[in-house]
């Protein structure tokens, strides 16, 4: 009897043990969830801390500037957008460019050089050559976001290429190409008024910038350049108004703008003591200029005042002491489909210092220009054919040979293009044929003419 009542009594205490364990147990356990019900609040307060730095992060940073064209649309398809870093605080840079290589032949000497600078034959070269030229290859940073006063904010580029020549004459030299120079400006720009002030070196307002033709051989110096259109790069100051700013249709814009006046000499080209910089006497220029979806239009002018006795008054001037530049042109593109149409015309006289008379200088009266139309087969496919064609005045080359004039009277320029286009590739097989008309001595007439065979490759990042 007295065991069964230790067995008893031993049940009834580890009962009552088990009683009292229980609240302590589910203590336990509700203290192990509520650590971990802690431990994961403090881990979505990391994550959602960590969220919103992200989202002030984007908004403290500048928004990532719409790719620019390259400054000659010769390569048909637009740059790949381009991972955006900054240099400063609110400023973005966008790095741009592409690298091209053409394997070319041709069976005459061009002027202003061979491969991817060839425009049109020297008079009278014989002999054929070929080579490999990689020299339209070109980079760009594109700057955007720094702050000026009020609503006006800035930005600018930087552009070079490879045309700068060669690292001197030796047995490797071609091989090394010099950079150069293309661009270099900086943007005002007020979006309320649709108002941007480009100062510093850019192209001036004669030169096709929306409008040159399509060519993967012939980009830095494109088809038909100094030979049926002109323009050239020069220091100055733009100011781009939007005309109808805000409004909805056809988009017109009035460019108006002032570069540094340039000649051939007399004086030293490369010090500023040369014909166009005697006296304040800058290239003045005008650009009205109509965009919409498909196609675009503008209508460009010049004038400027060269002293050709020079910087110090003192130069010979053999036919005149002055000469005025002026200028006027008309062009447009259409895209209707799956056709491309690009076309200008111009005239003017003494329009060499922008290329003009096939670079000859003198007061010499000219007319040209050019027409290119493309169709796409396909999203890669596409055929392009161009004619160019540029005739000064006899009379005046003749006048002004040994003072500027070398002598050229009439030039035609044709071409043919094959292009693949894929993602951020180009590839292109080309030819080129031109034809010139020359004197030696103002009464003699030649005929020269070249042909240039390219396969040329490029790709855009």
């Amino acid at each position: 009897m007295t065991q069964r009542h230790t067995h008893r009594y031993s049940a009834l205490a580890l009962s009552m043990a088990c009683a009292l364990m229980l609240p302590l147990a589910g203590h336990a356990q509700d203290n192990a969830r509520e650590q971990q019900l802690e431990q994961r609040v403090a881990q979505l307060e990391q994550q959602l801390n960590e969220l919103k730095a992200m989202i002030q992060a984007q908004k403290a940073a500048p928004a990532q500037p719409a790719p620019q064209a390259a400054p000659a649309q010769n390569v048909a398809a637009a740059a790949p957008a381009t991972p955006v870093f900054s240099s400063a605080p609110g400023v973005s840079v966008a790095l741009h460019g592409f690298v091209s290589a053409s394997v070319f032949s041709q069976n005459k000497s061009f002027t202003y050089g061979n491969g991817q600078n060839a425009l049109f034959p020297i008079p009278g070269s014989k002999g054929s050559l070929s080579g490999v030229d990689v020299r339209n290859t070109r980079f760009w940073l594109d700057f955007k976001g720094a702050k000026f006063a009020g609503n006006w904010s800035g930005g600018g580029r930087i552009e070079m290429d490879f045309f700068g020549g060669f690292n001197g004459t030796g047995a490797y030299s071609q091989q090394q190409p010099t950079p150069r120079l293309r661009q270099a400006y900086m943007d005002l720009t007020n979006p309320e008024t649709g108002t941007t002030v480009r100062i510093g070196q850019q192209w001036d307002l004669m030169f096709p910038v929306d409008n040159s033709p399509t060519s993967l051989a012939h980009i830095a110096f494109p088809l038909g350049f100094g030979s049926g259109y002109v323009g050239w790069r020069f220091p100055g100051v733009v100011v781009m108004q939007d005309l109808n700013h805000g409004s909805t249709g056809a988009q017109w814009r009035l460019d108006v703008g002032a570069f540094e006046g340039t000649w051939s000499g007399p004086g030293n080209n490369v010090n500023y003591l040369t014909a166009g910089s005697a006296g304040f006497r800058p290239q003045v220029e005008a650009r009205l200029h109509v965009q919409d979806k498909n196609w675009l239009a503008y209508f460009a002018a010049h004038y400027s005042k060269v002293d050709l006795r020079g910087v110090g008054g003192t130069a010979p001037t053999p036919i005149k002491s002055d000469v005025k530049s002026v200028g006027y042109e008309i062009g447009g593109q259409w895209k209707p489909g799956p056709w491309t149409f690009k076309g200008l015309a111009y005239a003017g006289k003494g329009l060499g210092e922008i290329f003009g008379a096939m670079s000859q200088f003198g007061d010499i009266s000219e007319r040209g220009g050019f027409v290119q139309a493309g169709y796409s087969f396909t999203p890669n496919w596409s055929l392009y054919a161009f004619y160019a064609y540029s005739k000064p005045d006899s009379k005046d080359v003749i006048a002004w040979m040994g003072n500027g004039s070398t002598g050229l009277l009439r030039n035609r320029q044709t071409a043919l293009s094959l292009q693949y286009t894929a993602g951020s590739y180009d590839l292109s097989a080309e030819w080129m044929h031109d034809k010139l008309d020359s004197t030696s001595n103002g009464v003699d007439r030649k005929t020269t003419t070249g042909n240039q065979f390219s396969l040329n490759a490029l790709y855009r990042f």
